[in-house]
């Protein structure tokens, strides 16, 4: 931490010192019962942190200033009504746009038309895989300034769906034409990582951390092996990370995440830095008392800011059980603008360099996932551990051990395992179905399930209404 002379009158205090001082005020209780608890990743954190913790320890950097923008989700089913919506969106404090786009036949010029392609940053989640689509967006956004985001992803919807789009051939061909229409653009980012996915579905920080490196090394692998070209210095890559509510570890986890990608890229050559697309977990999200979500994303939102995002796109507080409501979409948009016009986070990335806890948890989270990185990769590798089934099931045991902990009320949830409105009524109001959906079908591996902790608590209630 930075010395600022307000202190200078005051004599340097040590760790030690600290810890007599506690050990004397706790009158015989046991130090490390009484303060020192464990994580879920396995850290220990202590009451209190000083200098002796961060002493010769290496700190990565954002920069000052570090710029991020707020973004909002477009359903672009119909290209005209998703246009009419970009354009209101953008008047509102919006700047930057995500369109899921779920048909080939999407007409571009509609869809992007009226939108300053200069100055408007824009991510694509195509719920396909095809060139022409894309030969189709690039003629269309011909001459924008501001960044493109295309969120390609087969890794991750392998995981996700168990099966590839194609097949791991067609697959990988594809993408590989794809990188080849965009090389000569260097704002234009093909390959996304959804890391979004191993947190809704349980993972700890460290095996988020962990399987979002190795899920990007494949693709650092592939490129490398099959045209060199393609990561020569610049390798445009955008992660889609989502933070829970441990306020402070998720600060670090994104930290965590950029010094990793910059550690792995510097071993291919490669200077850029990552994109990082920060959401609201979807795990602690609830029906009951659902006006509590709010405050769960706005905590979750000021940790992506804190942790270096480069975009936060908020979750509207009804997301997990209504279709597109402009209300809930109003609010989450005005939280991200309340944080940072009147809370003075449009430049507050720095803020949480040099403090002695997160530089720790940040040094701890990225050496363990490292460790946990180098353990897939000596085994196979990524792909190799998801056909095996490996990743799923480590995945699957630490989803287990917080959801027992979430059952014990050990993790708690307001308004659904601790001070219930026994009033409270939801089943007329579910638009959209909350639960994991159970449908049999043949996948090439088991996929991967976001489940939320509430909800076998939640279908009992509904039961009983």
């Amino acid at each position: 931490m930075s010395k600022t002379g307000l202190f200078d009158g005051f004599p340097e205090v040590s760790a030690k010192q600290w810890k007599q001082k506690i050990q004397y005020d706790l009158k015989g209780a046991d130090y490390n019962e009484a303060l020192v608890w464990e994580s879920l990743e396995g850290i220990k954190v202590k009451p209190f942190y000083n200098h002796d913790d961060v002493e010769g320890v290496p700190t990565f950097s954002i920069g000052k200033e570090h710029p991020w923008n707020i973004a909002q989700t477009i359903y672009a089913g119909d290209a005209k009504k998703a246009n009419t919506k970009a354009r209101e969106i953008l008047q509102k404090g919006v700047e930057s746009l995500i369109f899921i786009v779920p048909s080939e036949g999407t007409d571009f010029n509609v869809l992007l038309s009226e939108i300053d392609l200069a100055s408007v940053p824009i991510h694509f989640h195509f719920e396909f895989l095809a060139v022409e689509p894309i030969q189709k967006l690039l003629a269309a956004t011909k001459g924008h300034q501001a960044p493109i985001h295309l969120h390609i992803d087969l890794i991750g919807h392998l995981a996700k769906d168990g099966n590839w789009f194609h097949n791991l051939e067609t697959d990988h061909k594809i993408l590989d034409e794809i990188l080849k229409l965009t090389q000569s653009d260097a704002k234009v980012s093909v390959v996304g990582v959804d890391m979004s996915l191993y947190q809704n579905a349980g993972a700890n920080m460290v095996q988020q951390l962990a399987y979002g490196l190795a899920h990007a090394h494949e693709y650092l692998n592939h490129f490398a092996n099959v045209t060199s070209s393609a990561v020569e210095k610049s390798f445009p890559i955008t992660f889609k990370v989502a933070v829970g509510s441990n306020y402070f570890f998720e600060i670090a986890k994104l930290r965590a995440l950029r010094w990793l990608w910059k550690t792995l890229a510097g071993e291919y050559g490669i200077e850029n830095e990552c994109h990082i697309l920060v959401v609201p977990s979807k795990r602690n999200k609830t029906l009951y008392d659902y006006n509590v979500n709010m405050l769960r994303t706005t905590s979750e939102c000021m940790s992506a800011v804190l942790g270096g995002a480069d975009t936060v796109c908020n979750l509207p507080y009804d997301a997990i059980y209504h279709k597109d409501n402009a209300f809930g979409e109003r609010i989450a948009r005005n939280q991200l603008l309340l944080l940072k016009e009147e809370g003075y986070f449009n430049e507050a990335a720095e803020i949480s360099e040099g403090t002695y806890y997160i530089e720790s948890l940040t040094k701890q989270l990225a050496e363990k996932s490292l460790t946990l990185f180098k353990q897939l990769e000596a085994s196979g590798g990524f792909l190799d551990a998801l056909k095996k089934g490996t990743i799923q099931q480590k995945i699957k045991e630490s989803a287990a051990k917080e959801q027992e902990l979430f059952d014990e009320g050990k993790i708690i949830s307001l308004g659904t395992n601790k001070y219930q409105n026994p009033q409270d009524r939801m089943k007329d109001d579910l638009e959209l179905y909350p639960f994991v959906k159970t449908q049999p079908r043949k996948t090439i591996i088991v996929p991967i399930i976001e489940k939320r902790l509430a909800e076998t608590s939640e279908q009992k209630r509904l039961d009983h209404e």
